[in-house]
Protein backbone atom coordinates (compact mmCIF):
# COMPACT_ATOMS: atom_id res chain seq x y z
CA UNK A 1 0.00 0.00 0.00
CA UNK A 2 1.33 3.59 -0.62
CA UNK A 3 -0.23 5.50 2.53
CA UNK A 4 -0.23 2.26 5.04
CA UNK A 5 1.58 0.20 7.09
CA UNK A 6 0.19 -3.23 7.89
CA UNK A 7 1.25 -5.47 10.37
CA UNK A 8 -0.16 -8.95 11.86
CA UNK A 9 0.52 -10.66 14.99
CA UNK A 10 -1.24 -13.07 17.05
CA UNK A 11 -4.88 -11.61 15.12
CA UNK A 12 -4.27 -8.13 15.85
CA UNK A 13 -3.94 -6.33 12.91
CA UNK A 14 -2.26 -2.82 13.44
CA UNK A 15 -2.64 -0.48 10.69
CA UNK A 16 -0.58 2.97 10.45
CA UNK A 17 -1.07 5.61 8.61
CA UNK A 18 2.02 6.54 7.00
CA UNK A 19 2.36 9.93 5.95
CA UNK A 20 4.54 11.43 8.65
CA UNK A 21 5.87 14.27 7.05
CA UNK A 22 1.72 15.43 6.75
CA UNK A 23 0.99 14.37 10.07
CA UNK A 24 -0.67 11.57 7.91
CA UNK A 25 -2.95 13.98 6.43
CA UNK A 26 -5.40 11.66 4.34
CA UNK A 27 -5.18 11.89 0.45
CA UNK A 28 -7.89 10.05 -1.41
CA UNK A 29 -5.71 6.72 -1.93
CA UNK A 30 -5.19 6.70 1.56
CA UNK A 31 -9.34 7.06 2.05
CA UNK A 32 -9.43 4.09 -0.38
CA UNK A 33 -6.65 2.18 1.48
CA UNK A 34 -8.58 2.51 4.33
CA UNK A 35 -11.76 1.60 3.53
CA UNK A 36 -10.17 -1.71 1.77
CA UNK A 37 -8.48 -2.79 5.03
CA UNK A 38 -11.04 -2.06 6.90
CA UNK A 39 -13.32 -4.30 4.78
CA UNK A 40 -10.82 -6.75 4.75
CA UNK A 41 -9.75 -7.13 8.02
CA UNK A 42 -13.96 -7.57 9.00
CA UNK A 43 -14.36 -10.63 6.28
CA UNK A 44 -10.99 -12.18 7.90
CA UNK A 45 -11.24 -15.60 9.80
CA UNK A 46 -8.11 -15.01 11.26
CA UNK A 47 -8.05 -11.32 12.02
CA UNK A 48 -9.42 -11.03 15.52
CA UNK A 49 -8.64 -6.65 16.78
CA UNK A 50 -8.11 -3.65 14.48
CA UNK A 51 -5.67 -1.25 15.63
CA UNK A 52 -5.48 2.04 14.22
CA UNK A 53 -2.52 4.46 14.59
CA UNK A 54 -0.14 7.24 13.00
CA UNK A 55 3.42 7.33 12.07
CA UNK A 56 6.04 9.86 13.30
CA UNK A 57 4.19 11.47 16.61
CA UNK A 58 0.69 12.15 15.15
CA UNK A 59 -2.22 9.96 14.10
CA UNK A 60 -4.53 12.11 11.38
CA UNK A 61 -4.68 15.36 10.76
CA UNK A 62 -7.43 15.20 8.25
CA UNK A 63 -7.94 15.67 4.67
CA UNK A 64 -5.19 16.52 2.53
CA UNK A 65 -6.45 19.58 1.86
CA UNK A 66 -3.63 20.82 -0.66
CA UNK A 67 -4.84 18.14 -2.37
CA UNK A 68 -7.98 19.88 -3.28
CA UNK A 69 -6.97 21.10 -7.44
CA UNK A 70 -9.25 21.40 -10.45
CA UNK A 71 -8.22 18.07 -11.79
CA UNK A 72 -9.52 15.98 -8.49
CA UNK A 73 -12.82 14.17 -8.79
CA UNK A 74 -15.87 15.88 -8.18
CA UNK A 75 -16.85 17.12 -4.69
CA UNK A 76 -19.71 15.04 -4.22
CA UNK A 77 -17.04 11.89 -5.78
CA UNK A 78 -14.67 12.57 -3.31
CA UNK A 79 -16.30 13.41 -0.63
CA UNK A 80 -18.18 9.38 -0.65
CA UNK A 81 -14.84 8.10 -0.82
CA UNK A 82 -14.39 9.44 2.59
CA UNK A 83 -17.38 8.71 3.65
CA UNK A 84 -16.69 4.56 2.05
CA UNK A 85 -13.83 4.58 4.42
CA UNK A 86 -15.85 6.22 7.58
CA UNK A 87 -18.78 3.29 6.91
CA UNK A 88 -15.87 0.28 5.97
CA UNK A 89 -14.76 1.13 9.35
CA UNK A 90 -18.04 1.12 11.13
CA UNK A 91 -19.21 -2.18 9.41
CA UNK A 92 -15.83 -4.12 10.43
CA UNK A 93 -17.29 -6.85 12.81
CA UNK A 94 -14.16 -7.20 14.41
CA UNK A 95 -13.35 -4.75 18.03
CA UNK A 96 -11.47 -1.66 16.81
CA UNK A 97 -9.18 0.34 18.98
CA UNK A 98 -7.43 3.77 17.81
CA UNK A 99 -3.95 4.34 19.36
CA UNK A 100 -3.97 8.44 20.04
CA UNK A 101 -0.38 10.32 19.52
CA UNK A 102 -0.13 13.69 18.53
CA UNK A 103 -3.10 15.46 16.71
CA UNK A 104 -6.45 14.11 15.52
CA UNK A 105 -8.27 16.53 13.91
CA UNK A 106 -11.01 16.76 11.24
CA UNK A 107 -11.63 13.39 9.90
CA UNK A 108 -9.12 12.03 11.68
CA UNK A 109 -10.67 12.78 15.18
CA UNK A 110 -14.00 11.12 13.61
CA UNK A 111 -11.48 8.10 12.69
CA UNK A 112 -10.29 7.70 15.85
CA UNK A 113 -13.92 8.56 17.47
CA UNK A 114 -15.34 5.77 14.95
CA UNK A 115 -13.32 3.11 16.72
CA UNK A 116 -15.01 1.11 19.52
CA UNK A 117 -12.07 1.80 21.83
CA UNK A 118 -10.48 4.97 21.75
CA UNK A 119 -6.69 5.31 24.00
CA UNK A 120 -4.66 8.22 23.61
CA UNK A 121 -1.48 9.33 24.98
CA UNK A 122 -1.33 12.52 27.48
CA UNK A 123 0.15 14.99 24.89
CA UNK A 124 -2.57 14.05 22.54
CA UNK A 125 -4.89 17.15 20.79
CA UNK A 126 -8.18 16.78 19.17
CA UNK A 127 -10.70 18.88 17.25
CA UNK A 128 -13.52 18.97 15.48
CA UNK A 129 -11.67 21.67 13.24
CA UNK A 130 -14.43 21.61 10.15
CA UNK A 131 -15.55 25.08 10.36
CA UNK A 132 -12.49 26.92 10.96
CA UNK A 133 -11.47 25.50 7.16
CA UNK A 134 -14.75 26.70 5.83
CA UNK A 135 -16.41 22.77 6.21
CA UNK A 136 -18.93 21.18 7.71
CA UNK A 137 -18.40 17.68 9.86
CA UNK A 138 -17.35 14.74 7.91
CA UNK A 139 -16.24 11.19 8.57
CA UNK A 140 -19.67 9.70 10.64
CA UNK A 141 -18.80 12.53 13.02
CA UNK A 142 -22.63 13.75 12.88
CA UNK A 143 -23.45 10.55 13.83
CA UNK A 144 -21.05 9.32 16.55
CA UNK A 145 -20.73 12.52 18.60
CA UNK A 146 -23.96 13.01 19.53
CA UNK A 147 -23.58 9.79 20.97
CA UNK A 148 -20.79 10.05 22.48
CA UNK A 149 -21.47 13.46 24.69
CA UNK A 150 -24.97 14.62 23.43
CA UNK A 151 -26.44 17.40 21.27
CA UNK A 152 -25.13 20.07 23.30
CA UNK A 153 -21.83 19.44 23.63
CA UNK A 154 -21.68 17.98 20.34
CA UNK A 155 -22.80 21.22 18.85
CA UNK A 156 -20.19 23.01 20.86
CA UNK A 157 -17.53 20.91 19.90
CA UNK A 158 -18.39 20.95 16.26
CA UNK A 159 -19.31 24.78 15.47
CA UNK A 160 -16.60 26.01 17.82
CA UNK A 161 -13.89 23.54 16.50
CA UNK A 162 -12.27 24.35 19.09
CA UNK A 163 -8.59 22.29 20.15
CA UNK A 164 -8.71 20.12 23.06
CA UNK A 165 -6.38 17.88 25.05
CA UNK A 166 -6.62 14.44 25.79
CA UNK A 167 -8.12 15.22 29.62
CA UNK A 168 -10.62 17.52 28.09
CA UNK A 169 -11.69 14.76 25.38
CA UNK A 170 -11.66 11.98 28.00
CA UNK A 171 -13.58 14.23 30.71
CA UNK A 172 -16.52 15.03 28.11
CA UNK A 173 -16.81 11.08 27.18
CA UNK A 174 -14.67 11.05 23.92
CA UNK A 175 -12.31 9.09 25.24
CA UNK A 176 -11.76 5.63 26.65
CA UNK A 177 -8.34 5.55 28.74
CA UNK A 178 -5.45 8.37 28.94
CA UNK A 179 -1.83 7.12 29.61
CA UNK A 180 1.50 8.54 29.74
CA UNK A 181 2.92 8.51 26.12
CA UNK A 182 5.59 5.86 27.36
CA UNK A 183 2.69 3.60 28.35
CA UNK A 184 0.63 3.85 25.22
CA UNK A 185 1.65 1.20 23.04
CA UNK A 186 1.69 -1.47 26.09
CA UNK A 187 -1.76 -0.52 27.15
CA UNK A 188 -3.08 -1.07 23.49
CA UNK A 189 -0.77 -4.03 22.97
CA UNK A 190 -2.67 -5.45 26.23
CA UNK A 191 -6.43 -4.59 25.35
CA UNK A 192 -5.73 -5.92 21.98
CA UNK A 193 -4.10 -9.12 23.40
CA UNK A 194 -7.23 -9.71 25.54
CA UNK A 195 -9.68 -9.11 22.80
CA UNK A 196 -7.76 -11.34 20.26
CA UNK A 197 -8.03 -13.84 22.90
CA UNK A 198 -12.00 -13.58 23.18
CA UNK A 199 -14.89 -15.17 21.42
CA UNK A 200 -15.07 -13.72 17.76
CA UNK A 201 -18.80 -14.60 17.46
CA UNK A 202 -19.72 -12.98 20.89
CA UNK A 203 -17.48 -10.29 20.97
CA UNK A 204 -18.66 -9.24 17.23
CA UNK A 205 -22.85 -9.56 18.38
CA UNK A 206 -22.30 -7.48 21.14
CA UNK A 207 -20.49 -4.89 19.00
CA UNK A 208 -23.45 -4.73 16.95
CA UNK A 209 -26.15 -4.87 19.78
CA UNK A 210 -24.70 -1.93 20.78
CA UNK A 211 -24.41 -0.58 17.56
CA UNK A 212 -27.82 -0.94 17.00
CA UNK A 213 -29.12 -0.37 20.51
CA UNK A 214 -29.79 3.62 20.04
CA UNK A 215 -31.63 2.90 16.70
CA UNK A 216 -34.16 0.32 18.24
CA UNK A 217 -36.75 -0.51 20.89
CA UNK A 218 -36.37 -2.05 23.80
CA UNK A 219 -38.77 -4.86 22.79
CA UNK A 220 -36.48 -5.35 19.50
CA UNK A 221 -33.20 -4.95 21.29
CA UNK A 222 -34.33 -7.79 23.75
CA UNK A 223 -35.04 -10.15 21.19
CA UNK A 224 -31.83 -9.35 18.87
CA UNK A 225 -30.23 -10.20 22.14
CA UNK A 226 -32.14 -14.04 22.67
CA UNK A 227 -31.11 -14.45 18.50
CA UNK A 228 -27.48 -13.44 19.26
CA UNK A 229 -27.70 -15.41 22.58
CA UNK A 230 -29.31 -18.32 20.76
CA UNK A 231 -26.23 -18.43 18.18
CA UNK A 232 -23.57 -18.34 20.69
CA UNK A 233 -25.35 -21.00 22.68
CA UNK A 234 -24.84 -23.66 19.55
CA UNK A 235 -21.15 -22.51 19.10
CA UNK A 236 -18.45 -24.13 19.76
CA UNK A 237 -16.85 -21.34 21.46
CA UNK A 238 -19.59 -21.37 24.28
CA UNK A 239 -19.09 -25.01 25.01
CA UNK A 240 -15.16 -24.55 24.74
CA UNK A 241 -15.36 -21.80 27.26
CA UNK A 242 -18.09 -23.87 30.05
CA UNK A 243 -15.39 -26.49 29.73
CA UNK A 244 -12.19 -24.49 30.48
CA UNK A 245 -14.31 -23.23 33.14
CA UNK A 246 -14.77 -26.54 34.43
CA UNK A 247 -11.30 -27.23 33.91
CA UNK A 248 -9.90 -24.43 35.60
CA UNK A 249 -7.96 -23.34 32.92
CA UNK A 250 -8.26 -20.46 29.92
CA UNK A 251 -10.54 -20.99 26.99
CA UNK A 252 -9.12 -21.64 23.53
CA UNK A 253 -11.53 -19.85 21.26
CA UNK A 254 -11.77 -20.52 17.40
CA UNK A 255 -14.83 -18.17 16.26
CA UNK A 256 -17.13 -21.16 15.53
Amino acid sequence: METLLVGRSGGVVTVTMNRPERKNAATPTMWAELRDVFTEVGHAADDRVLVVTGAGGDFCSGADLSGLTGTQDAPLVAMRLVGSAALALHRCAKPTIAKVRGVAVGAGCNLALGCDLTVASEDARFSEIFSRRGLSVDFGGSWVLPRLVGLHKAKELALLGDIISAKEAADYGLLNRVVADGDLDAVVEDWARRLAAGPPLALSMTKTLLNNGLATSLDQAVEDEARCQAVNIASADTAEAMMAFLEKREPRFQGR
